[in-house]
């Protein structure tokens, strides 16, 4: 751990793991961000990643903020920053929150000073939300968008007027996750079905078990398809079930959706998520929300159809001379 001054705040990083010390900083301070936005600053894979020493060790960078420049010991967490680099030491992705009570004072200028100063070469910077002020900084700073990730949100008004009845493809069945036979299995067509995709064809078993660990698992709500008595995975269907946050109610999600290469062109796609959608608002749930890649016109389409409109939006910023995406 290093610190250094600033005029205003005291940066402190952090080179792998947290401390549980910072991990509960962090922790706590992601839920009071959530709370006043609506919507949490840090990614599903980055706080798995703080939450795992091993992994943490290979790829985390902590920069962290503190209200007073004399004991961090006693001081308090206003912001931090943590970079995520890629394995090869070039590219990464960097998210920044700060303190709701401690906005607009520049703590993410400081902040994202010190990113700078690490001299990582092709960063992302994830703005989740899209705030205007991470829009200003990201201006500021010579970055511009790259890549939108949609949120889109269906209400149950709009899924009983716009979703179809469940029809699987013939032969087709659908099983519920068992833990212990169907990681494998999963982990496999999960890699087929995203094999292009930046974040989640990159699933480990290590990152699976980490999720397979939060509360929010369920594995009733994990529907995979099958053909026949063959025990290979041909798509699946992930939900969640987020919590409610101070005065945000529960809320599905259609977490994740994936069909491996061989099985599309069958319908299995839709059949997967309308199941996962009764499902979802079988537990009583008065809305559901997905994310998904704006230029993925396909997906788009498919969801505007069964009822789901957008609501927000997450922004990738790049320079302008970094790659197009991560």
């Amino acid at each position: 751990m290093t610190a250094a001054q600033h005029p205003t705040w005291l940066i402190v990083k952090t080179l792998g793991a947290p401390s549980a010390r910072e991990l509960a900083e962090i922790t706590s301070l992601t839920a009071a961000a959530t709370e006043a936005d609506g919507n949490p600053p840090l990614s599903e894979q980055t706080l798995v990643l703080l939450g795992s020493a091993e992994r943490a060790a290979l790829t985390l960078r902590i920069i962290a903020a503190y209200a007073d420049q004399d004991d961090p010991d006693d001081a308090q967490l206003v912001g931090v920053a943590v970079v995520s680099v890629a394995p090869a030491g070039t590219g990464g992705v960097v998210e920044l929150v700060v303190a709701p009570d401690c906005r607009n004072q520049g703590v993410g200028r400081a902040l994202a000073g010190a990113v700078e100063q690490e001299g990582l070469s092709g960063l992302h910077a994830w703005s989740h939300g899209n705030h205007a002020a991470a829009a200003e900084l990201a201006d500021r700073l010579g970055m511009t968008p790259v890549r939108e990730l949609w949120r889109m949100r269906q209400s149950r008004a709009a899924r009983v007027e716009s979703v179809p009845d469940l029809s699987l493809p013939d032969g087709v069945r659908l099983d519920t996750f068992i833990p212990g036979r169907d990681e494998d299995p999963w982990l496999e067509a999960n890699r087929a079905a995203f094999s292009g995709h930046p974040e989640q064809g990159a699933i480990t078993r290590s990152d699976l078990r980490a999720r397979m660990a939060e509360p929010w698992f369920d594995p009733n709500g994990f529907f995979l398809a099958r053909r026949g008595s063959d025990p290979t995975v041909l798509g699946f269907h992930w939900t969640k079930i987020h919590p409610a946050v101070g005065s945000h109610p529960p809320l599905g999600e259609v977490y994740v959706v994936g069909v491996v290469p061989q099985a599309q062109g069958m319908g299995l796609g839709k059949a997967l998520t309308i199941a996962g959608i009764e499902y979802l608002h079988g537990q009583g749930l008065q809305a559901i929300m997905l994310y998904v890649d704006a230029d993925n016109l396909a997906a788009v389409a498919l969801y505007r159809a069964l009822g789901f409109t957008r609501w927000d939006v997450d922004v990738m910023y790049a320079h302008q001379d970094d790659p197009p995406s991560l």
